[in-house]
């Protein structure tokens, strides 16, 4: 497995829909994701809690937290579409968490 914190497979996540992925790639992608969303979650959630500098306010942290948790459940779908459009969900909730999480610690 990767470093939990690894903006290259958010990268490479978002350029799969570029080209045709089996299932496979699909799936590695996602539980990776997965993975990467579920450590800095937690992470950037307690952060929220003390300082809001990329939330207007409570109920927009929250609202964001429970879209990238519904993500993390819903699983990749019955077809290729639903599966592309899942792990680019994924990537962008990665992506958002990461860069709020970098901000806070100063990498």
């Amino acid at each position: 497995m990767r470093d939990p914190i690894d903006a290259e497979t958010i990268r490479h996540a978002l350029h799969l829909g570029a080209g045709r992925p089996s299932p496979t790639e699909l799936a590695e992608a996602a539980e990776t994701l997965t993975g990467h969303i579920a450590l800095l979650l937690t992470e950037v959630r307690e952060t929220a809690q003390v300082s809001r500098p990329f939330c207007v306010g409570a109920a927009d942290c929250a609202g964001r937290f429970h879209g990238i948790e519904r993500h993390m459940n819903q699983g990749l779908g019955d077809g290729p579409l639903s599966a592309h459009v899942q792990v680019h969900l994924l990537a962008r909730d990665c992506q958002w968490l990461l860069a709020h999480h970098t901000a806070r610690v100063g990498w």
